[in-house]
């Protein structure tokens, strides 16, 4: 029964306790540089590229940091979260999603919550450096990507254990939320973040949609319903939701996975804390924090976040 009921994570003052400031500092305003990576651009089979960033400590363990949407493997949860573990002696791969490196991808699809190829490239190519451990710690999109792979894919026996931070778990429910209040400040910032990237590829690809429908876009429903689903293949916006979403295969995951969601996180619906599942099977646990935010978790005095320290904790126990 691997419901974690009693969360180590508190605030480190009242003023954290606001979900908004967490969120808000870690994401915008904590300074933090990435390693001295190194960087090998992987060509895809289907004739695109990803661009990964890394450095070699271990020979024996490594760990792959999977970024959020409109991120980047320089995001803060990331450099903090490699700096950990490199201290700790792990290797780490920190990749980033098509068109997230600062150059466009080759073809018309870009990236989204299930996009589990492009993950079973970049954990391949981790493989062929001969670890023996390889674990795998996704933030937001990241952790749905993981969680989303896991459940799919035929897995090596190398991978031991994952952790999904602040993820989606019900992509609806995590859309609809984003309307509401103040969280409609993260909504904006997304949307005119994707609409120009977007823009980029109605010029590389004009008769690859009707583009003229995404000039004016102001919600995930419509990013969703004319971009995400044609692109990749999905029926509409709803089967995208649908199929995306973790929700839909992590009854199929075989290795300890923990999912850490803050209770508070702005990005988070009710449908993304799976209570009554996590209860019920055997590798999927669920740790709910009261406060921390969305891929925030500050710690007092610390140039770390919690939910690095638990990752290293939950792979320590589960190798």
């Amino acid at each position: 029964m691997p419901l974690i009921l009693n969360s180590h994570y508190r605030a480190p003052s009242v003023f954290y306790k606001n979900p908004h400031i967490s969120t808000i500092y870690i994401g915008r305003f904590k300074k933090t540089t990435p390693p001295a990576y190194e960087s090998e651009r992987l060509e895809l089979s289907d004739g695109d590229f990803l661009d990964i960033d890394f450095q070699l400590k271990s020979k024996d363990k490594a760990v792959v940091l999977c970024h959020g949407l409109e991120g980047a493997s320089n995001r803060t949860y990331n450099n903090t979260s490699a700096h950990y573990f490199l201290e700790r002696d792990f290797s780490v791969f920190a990749w980033n999603n098509r068109s997230c490196s600062g150059e466009l991808n080759r073809l018309p699809k870009l990236y989204h919550h299930g996009a589990i190829d492009d993950v079973e490239e970049v954990i391949h190519f981790v493989l062929k450096k001969g670890f023996k451990e390889i674990y795998l710690l996704g933030f937001s999109m990241g952790g749905a990507q993981i969680m989303n792979y896991l459940g799919a894919k035929k897995i090596d026996t190398r991978i031991k254990s994952a952790v999904a931070v602040s993820t989606p778990i019900q992509l609806k429910s995590s859309a609809e939320t984003l309307k509401k209040g103040f969280n409609r400040v993260y909504l904006k910032n997304f949307t005119h973040k994707i609409s120009k990237k977007l823009a980029s590829k109605s010029e590389q690809f004009p008769e690859a949609l009707d583009w003229t429908r995404l000039k004016s876009i102001k919600t995930f429903d419509e990013i969703d319903e004319y971009s995400t689903a044609p692109i990749h293949g999905f029926k509409n916006g709803e089967d995208y939701y649908e199929k995306a979403s973790p929700g839909f295969v992590m009854e199929k995951i075989q290795i300890p996975t923990l999912i850490l969601n803050a209770l508070d996180d702005p990005f988070l619906g009710q449908e993304c804390y799976p209570v009554s599942f996590a209860k019920e099977h055997e590798f999927v646990y669920l740790e709910m924090p009261e406060h921390g935010g969305h891929c925030a978790f500050p710690m007092k005095n610390s140039p770390f976040s919690f939910s690095e320290i638990r990752a290293m904790e939950f792979f320590s126990l589960h190798k």
